[in-house]
């Protein structure tokens, strides 16, 4: 992929706002993401995704709803999953779901299917976590037959077999563009390459150059099963405004208590405003004003090969305007400037 083609997306993951000090509701949250995502196709934005959580203050239980609304309000924008957690979802479900929102849109659909970093999803529909690899790795299995065959025959361990099965509405030939999401694990990679599908990265934080080592074994293993190269990209968190100290502050005062809630449930190190520094200087946070974010992104680009860099803007009671500001400044001055840096020094393809 070029300089001129390199792709910006925002995920969200439905994380409840303020206004003027005061919390969204739920219902006011779900009506902010459509105004967001028309906001974010007027600012040049390549793809909105949006999450699946099932946790206290998160809207995104029912994305392709929600995706289907926002296709009903855009005319260009691709609308993606910042994740779908395929083990605890139907793949014949999720066909059905996801070539419906591709006919809405005019084909305008994607995915990134994953595993699940946060886990509520598998006591909520039944499933055990014991079972946390093999069912994902049997739903993608079926999933992608169902994508690239017309009539399926299967059979498995955690669903009713199919017998020349054919969905409807199909999608389109081949399928909808889908991506692997990995947090770190090399199993994940190799399974995305034998698959022949785009890898994900999502580094949220240390320094995203360690990832190195996985863009080499994805492009290894690709070569190995016989897939053509496919793209990489990056999720990442952040948050642009128009000068560093006012990204800076307004960052700390909102990502401090989430991580310091998540340090508590998951033994992460609790944060502290030094180690919040080194992040934003040379970790994974992409906080600053349009100029810094831009070279940082470019720098990641041109270590991980990247064709595609996903922001996500939103974090717990995070400020609307702030929100707003961010998805502006991503569409109307970073990604035009980090397209103006990788022209100059392009990324290894």
């Amino acid at each position: 992929m070029t300089a001129s083609t390199f792709e910006f997306g925002l995920d969200s993951f439905g994380e409840v706002a303020t206004d003027s000090g005061r919390a969204l509701d739920d219902a006011e949250t779900v009506r902010l993401l459509l105004e967001e995502a028309e906001l974010a196709e007027a600012s040049g934005v390549d793809v909105f995704s949006v999450g699946e959580h099932y946790r206290s203050g998160h809207v995104d239980s029912a994305t392709p709803v929600l995706l289907s609304a926002v296709a009903a309000v855009t005319e260009r924008i691709r609308l993606g999953t910042s994740v779908t957690v395929l083990s605890t979802n139907d793949p014949v479900r999720v066909y059905h779901e996801f070539s419906t929102l591709d006919a809405v849109s005019h084909g305008r659909a994607q995915l990134v299917l994953g595993r699940a970093s946060a886990t509520e999803s598998f006591p909520l529909f039944g499933y055990d976590i014991a079972d946390y690899e093999s069912l994902f790795d049997e739903k993608l299995e079926l999933f992608m037959r169902l994508q690239r065959e017309e009539t399926v025959t299967w059979s498995g361990a955690f669903r009713a077999p199919l017998v020349e099965q054919r969905l409807r509405p199909r999608m389109r030939p081949g399928g909808i563009p889908t991506w692997i999401g990995v947090g770190g694990s090399p199993h994940s990679v190799v399974r995305a390459a034998r698959y022949g599908l785009p890898l994900m990265l999502a580094i949220i934080g240390g320094r995203p150059q360690r990832f190195a080592g996985h863009v080499d074994l994805f492009q290894r293993a690709l070569q190995q099963s016989g897939h053509d190269p496919q793209p990489i990209g990056q999720h990442s968190l952040g948050l642009i405004a128009d000068t560093d100290e006012e990204a800076t502050e307004t960052w700390w005062q909102y990502w401090e208590p989430v991580v310091t809630q998540l340090a508590e449930e998951r033994g992460f190190y609790k944060p502290t405003r030094e180690r919040y520094l080194a992040e934003l200087d040379s970790g994974a946070l992409f906080v600053g004003s349009p100029e810094t974010v831009a070279r940082k992104i470019a720098q990641v680009a041109r270590a991980l090969r990247l064709s595609r860099f996903d922001l996500k803007y939103d974090i717990m009671h995070l400020p609307r305007q702030a929100r707003a500001r961010t998805i502006e400044l991503l569409g109307r001055e970073v990604a035009p400037r980090v397209r103006e840096l990788l022209s100059k020094e392009p990324a290894h393809v």
